[in-house]
């Protein structure tokens, strides 16, 4: 077994004790593997282990990797969960399958706009800065509701729920109240009609705290690949 493959296999096993704590099923949590500033060749270990869905900060780098697995494009979901610019929405609209960070109804739009119609449409969460932190990206919770019923109306768009990235929290009472926060909006947007699955937040460091709160996807890179350089 690879260290990669075992590593993968600790954090699932964490991700079944946080289900199993919380009352939850192990299938309603996604393991999103976060591979920024690792390799192809990492990977593809990772996808020979199981690892479906893969996460990339970096958009130019997320694309080369794409291109060289393209032969496991068909069994690989990837998602961009860094801070999208305009200039990037393109990149982002042909060649991956989700984007975590849609915060201004602009960057909607173009990836809407940009989106080839021979693909699938492409699944959107709203990033919002849950406990306004001052260097977060992040639509207010307030004004969620507002951007979410605009990206929902958008052709080439379907959006599925929302993400979050709050500060550190100095324990789990801390951490899991602030993923609450989340989960209560998230909540709130679904009992406006918006019907959305997805709720992205937890990392390494805090995916029990979020799996109690209800997190549907837990976006988790050292614990699998290794600190970064």
């Amino acid at each position: 077994m690879t260290t990669i493959a075992r590593k993968l296999q600790d954090v699932r096993a964490r991700i079944a004790t946080a289900c199993q704590l919380a009352g939850r099923g192990v299938e309603d949590v996604t393991l999103l593997a976060v591979s920024k500033t690792f390799g192809a060749a990492d990977v593809r270990q990772a996808a020979e282990a199981g690892q479906r869905a893969f996460g990339e900060n970096y958009v130019q780098e997320g694309v080369e990797k794409i291109a060289a697995l393209a032969d496991l494009r068909a069994a690989l979901a990837w998602h961009c969960i860094g801070p999208l610019q305009s200039n990037k929405t393109r990149l982002v609209a042909e060649h991956f399958d989700w984007v975590h960070t849609v915060d201004r109804l602009k960057i909607a739009e173009r990836l809407s706009a940009q989106r080839p119609e021979g693909l699938a449409s492409l699944n959107v969460c709203i990033q919002v800065n849950i406990d306004g932190g001052a260097s977060k990206s992040g639509v207010a919770p307030a004004e969620a509701l507002a951007l979410a019923r605009a990206v929902a109306a958008l052709p080439r768009l379907r959006l599925r729920g929302l993400m979050t990235i709050p500060e550190p929290a100095p324990d789990f009472g801390a951490a899991r109240a602030v993923h609450a926060s989340a989960r209560a909006l998230f909540e709130q947007l679904n009992a406006a009609g918006l019907g959305l699955d997805t709720l992205s937040m937890g990392m390494s460091a805090d995916l029990e705290a979020a799996v109690a709160a209800g997190s549907t996807m837990v976006r988790v890179g050292s614990a699998i690949f290794g600190a970064r350089g």
